[in-house]
């Protein structure tokens, strides 16, 4: 029997911070609802952040020997029909974040090395930049899943690069931000005042349904948390552990992202960052992180060279930090979801070795029917003829919906997980029922009402080719998790009737 190893609290708590907090959440938020960003990413995490984050903390101590993951979570509440099909939905938004956030390395990398994003003028082959970059990615996801069947080890070490990139960067923008605060007398470039806390600059986000879609954007950016469900059968001491490093990572993360936001409004005022320049959500980091060098730079009497000079290394530097922190969380993110809902279904589910493990102890077949998956999505989606920002849009929009239903599922379980009676609970959170029922409620209420006003929105504003591909995915995978529950029940019963006819011989 092979020795099983295990990730200590350090590792997990690196994990957290690398599959659930993204430094360029913070910018998107800026750039999509300037200071009022704030208040939304207090909202989503008061009233889905942190509630569902003890929820997963108590399924994951309580379940803490279960390989499943996500997928024994919801066996337990909702029985294995709804595990199947709320697991699948799952699945697929992971593949779907995957697929939308590989394109974004390029970004990375070209800023990396260039300072600046020059992705749009990539070519090979005589491809448009699109199509070139969906070359890149197919072939970069191919390589992080043959190393990742190389072994858990190898995972925890490069999700925690990625993790410790990602707070040096976090730490370098906001000690660079309060210096510069300190040296402007602690006036901001965005003034802070009632208007801008509460209403976002953007002329796209002013009515309420399309101020409430921001919750999607908002969600998104704390998603990931429950993956780590996957490595609770690994920590040590996970009875103690596992919720400790949960409701840290919650905690963490959310005063994170609130501070963050607002550090952006010392070097970059939104109007002139934003009204009618070339940014877009896949490289406003960069072009926020090059606009802080500059003024960094005339604020301390640098002349413009100079200043230009440190705008310059800001952007590569804060590029450089991200990719090694998307590197890392693609280490996380190619195994712990397969992991979860391969390995804690039925073996007899899959067709033939789908669910072994090699000799690494990986689920390796399953990571590498994923690729396939992901890089026929990346096909599919890179040879569509969009413009550059159209196609970085369309793969978010993508990602936020995808993103949010498996949560509905998760959360909606909860209180029936609650009611059995013939479990161990090492942590328990919300112990009276009607306090989890209204939580449940409350969390479930803002998920729909987030992912109810963006079909809306998308309605109003005629944009039906993007409202199918923010829907396709969970709409797709959950019938796919229906089917195969269908054909799992139907080979459970012909084998009951056969062991049944044989011993009435």
């Amino acid at each position: 029997m092979s020795k099983t190893k295990t990730v200590s609290f350090i590792a997990v708590m690196l994990m957290i911070f690398t599959s659930a907090f993204a430094f360029d959440n913070t910018s998107v938020a800026y750039y999509t609802m300037g200071f009022s960003g704030i208040i939304w990413y207090v909202l989503a995490a008061l009233l889905f952040f942190v509630p569902s984050s003890l929820m997963f903390a108590e399924y994951g101590a309580t379940l803490h020997n279960d390989q499943g993951g996500v997928y024994s979570w919801l066996k337990a509440g909702l029985g294995a029909k709804w595990a199947f099909i709320g697991g699948f939905v799952w699945l697929a938004s992971w593949v779907i974040l995957i697929v939308s956030t590989v394109s974004k390395i390029w970004i990375m990398l070209a800023t990396t090395l260039t300072g600046r994003d020059t992705t749009n003028t990539w070519s090979i082959f005589g491809l448009n930049s699109t199509a070139t970059i969906g070359i890149m990615s197919i072939i970069f996801f191919l390589v992080v899943t043959f190393i990742a069947t190389r072994g858990l080890g190898k995972v925890a070490k490069l999700a925690g690069i990625g993790g410790l990139a990602a707070l040096a960067l976090t730490a370098a923008f906001a000690i660079i931000s309060l210096i510069l605060l300190a040296k402007n007398g602690f006036q901001f470039a965005e003034p802070v005042t009632a208007q801008s806390m509460l209403h976002s600059p953007r002329s796209g986000y002013q009515s309420p349904a399309q101020m409430l879609s921001f919750i999607i954007f908002a969600v998104y950016a704390f998603a990931g948390i429950e993956a780590l469900g996957s490595v609770s059968d690994r920590m040590r001491n996970a009875r103690r552990n596992f919720p400790r490093a949960m409701v840290a990572g919650a905690v963490a993360i959310t005063l994170f992202y609130a501070v963050l936001i607002l550090l952006w409004g010392a070097s970059s005022n939104w109007q002139s960052m934003f009204k009618g320049t070339s940014a877009n959500l896949g490289n406003t980091t960069y072009v926020l992180m090059s606009n802080l060098g500059l003024v960094f730079g005339k604020a301390f009497g640098l002349g413009a060279a100079a200043s230009q000079g440190l705008s310059f290394w800001f952007a590569r530097l804060s590029a450089f930090a991200m990719l090694l922190s998307y590197f890392g969380s693609f280490f996380v993110i190619v195994y712990m979801p397969i992991k979860s809902f391969v390995l804690g279904t039925p073996r007899r589910l899959w067709p033939g070795k789908m669910a072994s493990l090699n000799a690494n102890d990986m689920p390796a077949n399953a990571m590498w029917f994923q690729a396939i998956v992901v890089c026929v999505l990346i096909a599919l989606t890179s040879f569509g003829g969009r413009t550059a920002e159209g196609f970085y849009n369309v793969l978010t929009l993508m990602d936020n919906i995808s993103s949010t239903v498996p949560y509905l599922f998760l959360v909606t379980a909860f209180p029936f997980f609650k009611g059995r009676t013939d479990l161990e609970r090492p942590f328990v959170i919300f112990k009276r029922p009607t306090t989890y029922w209204l939580v449940t409620a409350a969390v479930d209420i803002l998920l729909l009402a987030g992912v109810i006003s963006t079909v809306i929105d998308s309605l109003s504003s005629g944009a039906y080719w993007d409202l199918f591909l923010e829907i396709v995915g969970p709409i797709l995978f959950g019938l796919i998790g229906l089917t195969l529950y269908k054909i799992y029940t139907r080979i459970v019963t012909r084998e009951t009737a056969t062991t049944t006819d044989v011993s009435q011989i």
